[in-house]
């Protein structure tokens, strides 16, 4: 049997393909070495959220007293924290099988590696059997990447990736994090909450990589109040068993924990896949692709993590998406503007658009407003002596949303209404005329805009 799309890799990317297609009659059949929903639903996004919900729950449970609500018996059990997380996982991987067979598509559960394409189309092999594909796309994702540190063995059990830190039953006393990036931070929040000391090593200048540097700082101080120890400007340069030494300012400081998270980022996966047999090119680590999400070589798509460009879930649905619009004849281009990005800490962090720093590197003239989320009185109502912040980017001479950051709770649920802003080019006075429901945290979006000078 020839398919129209074969579909390498059942994570973000290709099981949203697959469904797309099915749903325009296309054949499919997705390869899947392990289970269906990729890094993100078995080994990042869902656990991790999971975990970070129960955190939420025990911190709001904590300080129910503000609220009026007595509650003496406050406790948690990390067992049963991690059972649910399993059963979150569980749930929802099903739901994606469940979308692979409403999809028609055949699901191999086998590494797949491409072989030729010919006149025929593209040949796979997969568990001693030979898959012909009419198009093909690869979504293998990424992994967490190592750093050549000395003495930093993976093998050993006391360091951890993003993947064995979700297996641990018991709550370390003492955590060292090697990386303040988002996952990085997520994990300190998670295991600041339930009581573990938390240090967090970053060579960088701050936490958070790319994100709006003055919300970063608000977060930063957040978590070094509630006792996480952060040293910016800090390079690891060896681990001696539990201990972790780091230069800062010519010093060298060595730090003790239970348990070491390596959490300096993510890298393609492209190995054993084959790509040289078609020539497939890459670029910077990951598959070079166009706007339209196709390779150097013919019926070749990729998308997702394993392209190296914007490594989240939901850009990935999206470059799924423009590969079969295109497959179907549905003329589509991937766009990058207006991607959101969200830290699931506590107080939340989102973001999208530009930033001070990307819209002074890229020479546009802005404007900056911003506000505290206790402008909403709904933010007030919800978070009993909270803080946060909405910052506003606008051009300055037309008046268009250039970038939104928010800090506090609930961000993560707002800010794709500033994607919408973004990708569409609203302007402030576009929005000054919208109505936004109240009492609503949203409300702040639109009191930021209003104070736009």
């Amino acid at each position: 049997m020839k398919y129209n799309l074969a579909i390498i890799g059942g994570g973000p990317a290709g099981y949203v393909a697959a469904e797309r297609a099915g749903d325009k009659a296309l054949s499919v059949v997705i390869f899947e070495k392990n289970e269906l929903g990729g890094v993100c639903l078995n080994e990042g996004c869902i656990p991790t959220k999971t975990l970070l919900y129960s955190a939420k729950v025990y911190d709001t449970s904590k300080t129910s007293e503000k609220y009026g609500v007595s509650n003496a018996n406050t406790s948690f059990d990390i067992k049963a924290i991690m059972k649910r997380k399993d059963k979150v996982v569980k749930k929802l991987v099903g739901g994606v099988g469940a979308k692979m067979k409403h999809a028609k598509a055949n699901v191999v559960k086998e590494a797949a590696v491409l072989t030729s394409r010919n006149a025929d189309g593209v040949h796979i092999s997969a568990g001693g059997e030979d898959y012909l594909a009419e198009n093909v796309m690869i979504c293998t994702g990424s992994e967490a990447f190592i750093p050549p540190i000395p003495g930093l063995d993976i093998k050993s059990d006391i360091i951890l990736t993003n993947r064995e830190i979700l297996a641990l039953n018991e709550l370390p006393d003492s955590l060292v994090i090697i990386g303040g990036g988002v996952i990085g931070m997520e994990f300190a929040s998670f295991y600041n909450s339930f009581g573990a000391k938390v240090t967090v090593i970053e060579m960088l200048d701050k936490i958070l990589g790319e994100m709006d540097a003055e919300l970063s700082a608000m977060l930063q101080d957040i978590y070094q109040k509630r006792g996480v120890e952060i040293h910016l400007l800090a390079k690891v340069v060896e681990v001696k068993g539990n201990k972790v030494l780091f230069e800062k300012d010519g010093k060298i400081t060595e730090v003790e924990a239970e348990k070491i998270l390596v959490s300096v980022g993510r890298r393609p996966v492209t190995k054993g896949l084959g790509l040289e047999n078609l020539g497939v090119e890459l670029f910077k680590g990951g598959i070079k692709v166009d706007e339209q999400m196709r390779t150097n070589v013919p019926n070749i798509y990729a998308a997702g993590d394993v392209t190296g460009f914007s490594l989240l879930a939901h850009t990935a649905y999206r470059e799924a998406e423009v590969v079969v619009n295109n497959l179907t004849g549905r003329k589509d281009i991937m766009r990058y503007k207006a991607i959101p990005s969200v830290v699931y800490t506590n107080p939340e962090f989102s973001g999208v658009g530009h930033t001070e720093k990307s819209a002074k590197a890229a020479g546009i003239d802005f404007k900056i407003a911003q506000l505290p989320m206790a402008y909403a009185g709904r933010f007030i109502a919800e978070n009993e002596g909270g803080s946060g912040l909405c910052k506003v980017l606008v051009g300055a001479k037309y008046g268009e949303v250039l970038g939104v950051h928010m800090l506090g709770n609930p961000s993560s649920e707002l800010i794709y209404g500033a994607s919408m802003a973004i990708e569409n080019e609203l302007s402030i006075k576009e929005l000054e005329e919208l109505v936004f429901p109240h009492p609503t945290v949203s409300e702040i979006f639109r009191e930021t805009i209003f104070s736009v000078k």
